[in-house]
């Protein structure tokens, strides 16, 4: 029943994923949630996520955000970083998903979303059959509907912990 919103991977934080790894198995596309994901909700690109984005594109990557919120905020982090990005995406729609693999020319089978959200991010990229990374929200803190969410996904994760049990798959990895 939940399996819709079941991420091929979770992953402690955007930080400790194999990019290298990745990109030698196939992969060339990578797509963005930006607040919890990278940095905490509203933040402005910081050294760690500047660090990341320019080694994902020396590595060879094309990198675009994907996110609902307004153009303001994700221009905000994005011209610290330099990447593609759609704004208002309307996630988990496949349409935003759709549009950002033809921007950075890619396909389902080379493109990963990478999110902190099961509802929007993950269930998103499964709608749109790419491989989806979640990852551990970086604060605590966040707005009031996305705590209620938060209520709904850790239902979820509790049967996807029981699902990775149960299929000997690693839940939460630790990365690199």
């Amino acid at each position: 029943m939940f399996k819709a919103f079941f991420p091929d991977r979770y992953i402690v934080s955007s930080y400790k994923i194999d990019y290298e790894g990745l990109f030698e198995k196939g992969y060339r596309g990578l797509i963005f949630d930006i607040d919890n994901t990278l940095v905490p909700h509203g933040f402005p690109a910081d050294d760690r996520s500047i660090r990341l984005m320019k080694r994902l594109k020396d590595i060879g990557y094309q990198v675009l955000f994907l996110s609902n919120n307004k153009e303001g905020r994700v221009k905000m982090f994005n011209d610290a970083v330099d990447c593609m990005y759609i704004y208002k995406a309307g996630k988990p729609s496949r349409k935003g998903f759709g549009e950002a693999m033809d921007k950075m020319g890619c396909t389902r089978e080379n493109t990963i979303l990478i999110g902190d959200q099961l509802f929007t991010d993950v269930w998103g990229a499964k709608r749109s059959g790419i491989m989806s990374i979640l990852v551990a929200p970086i604060d605590k803190k966040e707005e009031f509907q996305i705590v209620l969410k938060r209520i709904a996904e850790r239902i979820i994760l509790r049967a996807y912990r029981n699902y990775c049990k149960k299929e000997g798959k690693v839940f939460l990895e630790d990365g690199e």
